[in-house]
């Protein structure tokens, strides 16, 4: 799963080009974060703006991501109109902080919520 701007979704959809790549969320996440480059801070401070979608639908809507998709967590890339992907080294990717409690308890696991 990547989350992709709702911009580059639908019957109506724009381009992707943008994308980085973040540490995953979850195990099914794959860390992608995919955008049309159109999106504005308001757009993306509503979550439901970046549903997480399958990544290989998107792959096989535009297959110049598949190259893209081995990178490691850091990776940028935009894609100016009518040009390749190029990658990006002065973009800060944002993130969010997580509270991890690790108390090495494994009697009390929790049980995976992707059963």
């Amino acid at each position: 799963m990547a989350r992709v701007s709702k911009l580059a979704l639908g019957e109506q959809a724009l381009p992707i080009r943008f994308m980085y790549k973040t540490v995953p969320e979850h195990a099914n996440d794959t860390g992608w974060r995919l955008f049309t480059g159109y999106e504005d801070d308001e757009f993306l401070a509503e979550f439901e703006n970046l549903p997480p979608v399958p990544i290989q639908s998107i792959v096989d809507k535009d297959a110049s991501l598949d190259a893209l998709l081995d990178n490691n967590a850091g990776s940028v890339w935009e894609r100016p109109p009518g040009q390749p992907w190029q990658q990006v080294h002065d973009f800060e990717i944002p993130y969010e902080e997580v509270d991890v409690e690790i108390n090495g308890d494994l009697e009390n696991l929790m049980e995976p919520v992707w059963k």
